[in-house]
Parts: structure tokens; sequence; C-alpha cells
């Protein structure tokens, strides 16, 4: 129970023996009989005539027996026990005297810690940043000096540009540096006062000429034109480079037109004996650039070309693939590339495919010219077998109207406007 209650409560009960003892004082005073009330209006309860009774005058005050303290004793623990028992016209003033102060130091004292706490970050930022700014100007300040110290030795070496361009720089730095304003003067007076040297010419000087590197390269020309007139166009590509690598202002017409035979010759072999397409058509594509290709190279080229895109929608679109074999074989049906089909045998299979497409597609009249154009090329019985039932539907019926109407994959109706004529089996080697 709080002090404050506690001390509350003993002085009720003071006053509470007191008044006791005042009312029975009152009681034995013998002027009582001849008092007044001070308030005539107040109402006392008493007649103002009637006189006490006789045997007041003879009572005394009786002192209060130890029951009596027992019982104020008792009530006044039961109610430092329990707050809750105190008369209803006690409990206001108890509410008002029992708050709660000891809440308002805490608090002050939590926001005195959390000021002191943010004064304290505040302040180390603050000194962290001071601490920062020293470092750098320090830094700055050793650096200015040692550039002030160089530039005093490089005007010492008459090293004036240099030494200029450390003054501009402690200047830029730090304008206020005692002397470099008065030193970059005096740098600048030296350089304008000394005089400009006349460039000396340096006397031309004639190389002797390397007789054996020219020995050599007469040599490498011989051995190159050697290797042409033996159909090794590789090893005459190999010297005639070497050659223009050790000189290349040496025969440089003749060394240009030996490197076009040789790359079209080499390109001409790859394709039509080798079967590498690809390398074929990069040689021939690098003669170009020393000369136009003659006829019988440019149709090699060309169907090189065809051959390789007909290739590339091999089992991907056969109507392409019949397109572009469809021109290579007439001309080159030899020509092949390294999975060592020609163009013929490619044909051939690229009707068989596409006519199984067609069927497939409801439309047997157009697969049935398929397979017949496959047989005009080479006898095959699976071909024929198909033919058979493709020719059987086409004449017993026409196909659905909403399967005829839509438009198959044929070949295309237009050939290229130009082709080149079909070139011999074998290539004519140039001259």
């Amino acid at each position: 129970m709080p002090d404050h209650l506690r001390l509350l409560l003993a002085f009720i009960i003071d006053n509470k023996q007191n008044s006791h003892c005042g009312i029975i004082s009152s009681m034995t005073d013998p002027n009582l009989d001849e008092t007044i009330p001070t308030n005539p209006d107040q109402d006392l309860g008493l007649d103002r005539d009637k006189k006490p009774p006789q045997d007041l005058e003879e009572t005394t005050p009786t002192p209060v027996s130890d029951d009596s303290q027992n019982q104020e004793e008792m009530m006044y623990s039961a109610i430092s026990d329990d707050p809750g028992d105190t008369p209803e016209e006690e409990q206001p003033a108890e509410t008002k005297t029992g708050s709660p102060r000891w809440r308002w130091f805490v608090i002050g004292g939590i926001g005195a810690i959390l000021l002191i706490a943010l004064l304290s970050g505040w302040s180390g930022y603050n000194s962290g940043i001071n601490l920062r700014t020293d470092a750098q100007a320090t830094q700055e300040s050793v650096a200015i000096e040692e550039q002030y110290v160089l530039a005093l030795q490089e005007i010492e070496e008459g090293e004036y540009y240099r030494a200029r361009q450390r003054l501009e720089y402690i200047i830029q730095i730090n304008p206020s540096f005692p002397g470099v304003t008065d030193k970059l003067s005096d740098v600048l007076l030296l350089i304008n006062a000394t005089a400009t040297p006349s460039p000396v010419p340096t006397p031309t000087l004639t190389p002797t000429p390397d007789t054996r590197q020219a020995d050599e390269v007469e040599k490498l020309f011989s051995q190159a034109q050697g290797q042409l007139a033996n159909d090794d166009t590789s090893g005459a590509i190999e010297t005639l480079l070497l050659v223009r690598k050790l000189d290349p202002g040496y025969q440089m017409v003749a060394i240009d037109g030996m490197l076009f035979i040789a790359l079209r010759n080499r390109g001409l072999d790859k394709i039509s004996i080798l079967g590498e397409l690809e390398e074929g058509v990069y040689d021939l594509s690098l003669a170009e650039r020393f000369g136009p290709l003659d006829t019988e190279a440019e149709g090699f080229l060309i169907w090189a070309k065809m051959y390789i895109t007909g290739a590339s929608f091999w089992e991907l679109d056969w109507s392409q693939a019949v397109y572009y074999f469809s021109q290579v074989a007439p001309q080159l049906p030899s020509l092949r590339d390294g999975s060592g089909w020609t163009a013929k045998e490619r044909y051939r299979l690229a009707l068989y495919n596409f006519g199984n497409t067609l069927m497939a597609a409801n439309d047997p009249c157009q697969a049935s010219e398929q397979y017949s154009l496959s047989l005009s090329l080479a006898y095959d019985p699976d071909v024929e077998l198909v033919l058979v039932e493709a020719n059987n539907k086409c004449e017993g019926g026409k196909p659905d109207k909403s399967q005829s109407d839509r438009p198959p994959d044929e070949l295309p109706s237009e050939p290229p406007d130009e082709l080149p004529p079909g070139p011999t089996e074998e290539p004519t080697p140039y001259p």
C-alpha cells in the first residue's frame, strides 16, 4: 500500500479519536445550557429553551477502551489490504493524490538517453568527417610539397616545361601556396628567353641492298611457276604468298595472274573431283578478286551453290529439294558432296519423297507425276508400287474438293531467268 495512503488513513483515525473526546468534553461543559447557535436560521433539531438533562452535567469523558482501538486497527489493516473498501467520498481524493508520477520520470529518463545517444552519434559523425578532411588536406599538402621540390630540381636542370606543368598543378590545387606564383613567373620568363634551336637536317642513309633476299625471292618465284605447271595448285599458292610476304612489290601483276589460275583450278578440282563443294566455292570466290571467272568456272560455281542449297532442304521441304536438284541434275548429274550422293540420285529420291508427301495430302495425280519422273531416272520397285497405287486412286475418282482446292507444294513454275550452260564433267584446266 502506498505511503501517502497509509498517512491519510492514520490521519482519519486520529480525527475520529479526537472527535470522540471533544463530544464527551462538550457534554460536561457547565456553560452548555447558556450556549446558543451562531446561525439562528440553522435548525439544529434542539429546543433552545430546553435545558440539557441534569445527568449530562455529571457526565465525564471516558477513555477509549482497548476493544475500540483494536477495532480501529482491524479497520486500518482491512483498508490497507483492500484499497477498494475506501468510502466513496474519499475515493476521488485518493485517485488524485496517487497519480503515477514515476511513469513521467521513466519516460523523461528514456528521452534523455535517446537524446544523449543522438548527440553522441552526431558528434562522432562530425568527428569522422573532420578527421577525413584533415587527412585529405594533409595528403594534398604532402603531394604539393613534393611537386614543388621536383619543380625546383627541374628548373636547375633546365627542364622548364616540366617544371611549368608541376607549378600549374600546384596552383590549381592550392593557389595560396607560398612562392608558387613567383616561381611560375620566373619559369615562363626562362622559357621565353630560351632560344629555339633550329633543327639539324638528318642525313639520308641509303641502305645497302640485300642481294640475298632478292635471290631468294627469284628462287621462290621460279618454284611457284614449276608447281603451277605440274598442277600443284596448293603448293603454288603457298609459294606465291611467301614471295609476296618477302617482297610485296615483286612481280605484282605476274603473281596476281598466277594466284588467279591456281585458285581457279583448285576450286574446280574440289567441286568436280573431290566433292568438297564448300571449299571449292571458297577458292572460286577468292579467284574472282583477281579477275573475272571464265564460263566454265562460273558454271561450276553456280551449280555447286545450288547443290548446297538443295541439300539444306533435305528431309525438311521435299518440294524445294526437288526444285534445286531438278536444275543441277541435268547439267552435272555426277556432282556430289561429302555424302557421296550425286545430284541425279538426290533428284530421284527427292521426287519419290515428294510424291509420298502428295499422297499423304490426298493428291494422287500429282504424286503419280513425281513417281513417274523418279522412275525415269532409275528403276526402283518401291517407286513402281506406289506409282500403281497413285494411278488407281487418280483414275478411280477425284479427291475431295476441300483437299484438291488446297494448293499443293508443287515445284516453282519459273526457273531462274538466265542459267549458265552446263559444264562438262571434267573441268578444263586453265592455262
